[in-house]
C-alpha cells in the first residue's frame, strides 16, 4: 500500500518502468525545516545504492560549493522530483515527474523552506511550470505558488554541468552563494528586493 508518512515515501508503485529499475525509493535527506531545499531531478545509479541523493561526483561539486558558502549538507535539505531511478539514468518522463508531484508539494509544504534551488533544467522546469534556459537563467528568482503558499524559486545549473563544462563552474558557485545569503536573512526579503 502506497503512502507517504511524513517526509518518506513507501510502497509507492505508480510508475512500472520505474518499479523495475529502482531498487529503493529514494527520500530527501537534511533537517525537516531546512531554510534551503534542493530539488535535483530523479536518483541515479549511486543514489540508488545508498538510498541518499546527489551522492557521487555531483554530490561532491554540490557539497564543495555548500562548504565555500559556509554550509555543509547537515544545513540543507535536498530531495528530487522523482524519488525512483529511471532506466539508464534517462530523464524522468512527464508522467512520471507527475505521478511523484504530490510527495514533492508535500514536502515542500512540510519543510517550509525559504527558498526552493532547483538543481538543473528538469526540476527548474517542473517547477516553474515553464521552458528554461538553466545557463542564462542561473542566478534568478522566480515566486510561484505550491500548495497555497507563495514559495521563492532560485534557479541553478545542474552540478553535474561543471564536471563537464568548466565555466559551468562560477555560475554553479555563485548561485549556491546566493541562496545561502537568501537563507541568511532568514526569508524575510521580498521578490521586490531583489
Amino acid at each position: 500500500m502506497e503512502h507517504m508518512d511524513g517526509l518518506s515515501v513507501e510502497g509507492c508503485e505508480r510508475c512500472s518502468e520505474l518499479l523495475a529499475s529502482r531498487s529503493r525509493i529514494v527520500d530527501g535527506v537534511g533537517p525537516d525545516d531546512a531554510d534551503l531545499l534542493f530539488v535535483g531531478e530523479a536518483p541515479g545509479e549511486r543514489e540508488d545504492e545508498q538510498g541518499e541523493p546527489f551522492v557521487g561526483r555531483s554530490g561532491t561539486v554540490l557539497d564543495d560549493a555548500l562548504r565555500d558558502a559556509g554550509l555543509s549538507r547537515a544545513d540543507v535539505r535536498i530531495t528530487n522530483c522523482v524519488r525512483c531511478r529511471p532506466p539508464e539514468n534517462r530523464d524522468p518522463t512527464a508522467e512520471e515527474r507527475s505521478n511523484c508531484r504530490p510527495y514533492l508539494d508535500q514536502e515542500i509544504g512540510l519543510v517550509d523552506p525559504a527558498v526552493i534551488v532547483t538543481l538543473g533544467k528538469v526540476p527548474g522546469e517542473h517547477l516553474l511550470g515553464r521552458d528554461l534556459a538553466v545557463t542564462s537563467e542561473a542566478g534568478s528568482i522566480e515566486e510561484i505558488e505550491i500548495g497555497g503558499t507563495r514559495r521563492r524559486v532560485l534557479v541553478c545549473v545542474h552540478p553535474a554541468a561543471t564536471l563537464y563544462d568548466r565555466s559551468q563552474r562560477e555560475t554553479f558557485e555563485t548561485t549556491i552563494q546566493q541562496a545561502a545569503d537568501l537563507a541568511g536573512d532568514g526569508g524575510q526579503a521580498e521578490l521586490g528586493d531583489f
